[in-house]
């Protein structure tokens, strides 16, 4: 198959070119901007949710669940005490075309070889291609789980790891170990612009690429030659990219696109009274919190953590910006997740306590800190900077000075993980099921904040434990460490947790197939519209 990749075509055109009669189109109101279009360089939903149509991974998630089930690997066996898994690959698995580009052979071994080892290993091709950070592929402990990654022939890759890993036939189902084509890398490495693999993606997916105007629109089209799981049903599909709230309601409301991931938790109750949406809704798998900076004194004093985090009235929070549509968080993982511990005790709101915390802690009033907000909508955040507007307010009652600071989301996270922040909201949606994957966004692998671990707070047990559950496959025995992680970290406060959300997404009423994911993606192979 051969596509072509259109550079500066507006939304409008994109629809107008699209052929009538029977073809059918499916848009999708997405909240922003992509960074590129390969998962393995990114860690944000908004730019895996753009690459997603494009790639398969080795293991998949069932739609709309946590189930990992068979992909690119058609089955896999583990041995060795759950330290050599075998995959066993699927044969006839075309690549997409792009211009310039036609592959000359299916999907086999060497690709699955590249894809890791790109970010696995220094001395490969691509390893320093597009910045070179891998941020998911460390924060999830891979270089120091595997051992090695080879092939026995085209159709078998044998993975080995330095100790058992439970979570990690998940982990291949997430984005970042989406599979690309060794060939075209070749390709574009040879023709001298490698970096074209990351903005113009070849995959094997359900649908595949064939433009991107930033900020404006991305446009794929069904992959026929897609053989395995679920099939594209609509022609083409549109990303239209609308980061304000009000507008993607307004496009909703106007057919202009057929699905809203994030709706305004304000403008739900109209939403389902309308004939023509239709709302879904399910508690979400998901964490927003406000991290304090241990690097920079005060934060690194516990007390003072504690005391600002008593400051904060997280019951109005949820009440002004969740619409109730959340609850407190006590611990990192939402109460729907095994191994939630309930027998936490929640923080109290309790702003008279907390002057008297800073005044014993020799903190001086008034004391001026940065507070940063989200500048995007998520579905634990519905709203960052009303929240950091009610937050300021409840600071200034025990005498602290909020000033509030953000910036465009990508800068926005590079800062907070490079630690300029004194405060700074940020939040997750857990992406493989796994409680693992909450906790590790306090790991400190060789005792050094992972890139996720925003408030750079490194616990020795805490570390410890991360590492051990990983290794235990009897679920009950995982259980028990991590509910001893919850104590720690509820008693070191590296944040105030603030809510688990509901999460909402609406959808003209004609679409059907959809599923909302409990993992905060958004997929539409098996999605129709009527």
């Amino acid at each position: 198959m051969k596509s072509v990749v259109f550079a500066s075509l507006g939304l409008a055109a994109l629809l107008a070119g699209m052929p009538a009669a029977s073809a059918k189109t499916l848009v999708y109101c997405s909240e922003g901007s992509p960074e590129n279009f390969t998962p393995a360089i990114n860690t944000t939903g908004t730019t895996f949710d753009a690459a997603r149509p494009v790639y398969d991974r080795l293991t998949e998630f069932k739609r709309g669940t946590t189930e990992v089930v068979p992909g690119l690997a058609e089955s896999w066996n583990v041995a060795d005490g759950g330290k050599t898994i075998t995959f066993h690959l699927r044969k006839g698995v075309k690549f997409h075309g792009v211009k310039d580009f036609t592959p000359t052979r299916d999907f086999n071994a060497d690709d699955v070889l590249f894809s890791i080892d790109r970010q696995w290993k220094e001395d490969n091709p691509y390893h320093n291609v597009s910045g070179g950070k891998y941020d998911y592929f460390s924060d999830m402990d891979m270089p120091d789980s595997l051992e090695s990654v080879t092939k026995t022939d085209d159709y078998t890759v044998v993975v080995k790891l330095k100790e058992a890993n439970t979570p990690i036939l998940a982990n291949f189902a997430m984005d970042f170990m989406a599979i690309g084509s060794a060939e075209y890398a070749d390709f574009l490495l040879k023709k001298g612009t490698p970096e074209q693999f990351d903005q113009v993606p070849v995959g094997t997916g359900p649908f595949y690429f064939v433009a991107y105007q930033k900020d404006s629109v991305i446009r794929f089209k069904k992959n026929p030659d897609h053989n395995f799981g679920e099939k594209a049903l609509v022609d083409d599909l549109v990303f239209a990219i609308t980061p304000d709230d009000t507008a993607r309601y307004a496009k909703l409301k106007a057919g202009e696109c057929h699905v809203n991931g994030y709706p305004r938790p304000a403008d739900v109750a109209e939403m389902e009274k309308d004939s023509s949406l239709k709302v879904v809704h399910e508690p979400g798998l998901n964490i927003a919190y406000w991290a304090f900076n241990m690097t920079k004194p005060p934060f690194d004093n516990k007390d003072v953590r504690m005391a600002l985090s008593m400051a904060i009235d997280r019951d109005a929070i949820i009440k002004d910006v969740y619409l109730g549509a959340g609850e407190k968080a006590k611990t990192l993982i939402p109460p729907t997740m095994w191994s939630y511990d309930d027998k936490i005790v929640d923080l109290s709101y309790d702003p008279e306590k907390a002057k008297a915390m800073l005044a014993a802690a020799g903190v001086k009033t008034p004391l001026d800190i940065d507070l940063w907000y989200q500048p995007v909508q998520r579905p634990y955040n519905p709203n960052g900077k009303r929240i950091g507007e009610m937050m300021q307010a409840d600071l200034a009652k025990i005498g602290v000075n909020a000033k509030l600071v953000t910036f465009e989301w990508g800068e926005y996270r590079k800062r907070l993980q490079n630690a300029e922040d004194d405060t700074g909201q940020m939040g997750w949606t857990g992406d493989n099921g796994d409680p693992d994957n909450f906790f590790f966004l306090l790991g400190c692998p060789d005792g050094k904040p992972a890139g996720n671990n925003i408030p750079k707070w490194c616990n020795a047990e805490f570390n410890d434990l991360l590492a051990k559950a990983r290794a235990i496959p009897d679920q009950a025995e995982r259980a028990k460490l991590y509910a001893r992680m919850q104590e720690i970290e509820h008693d070191e406060q590296p944040e105030l947790l603030i809510a688990h959300s509901i999460v909402y997404e609406a959808m003209r009423a004609n679409v059907e197939g959809y599923k909302q994911s409990p993992l905060g993606t958004h997929a539409f192979q098996g999605v129709d519209v009527k």
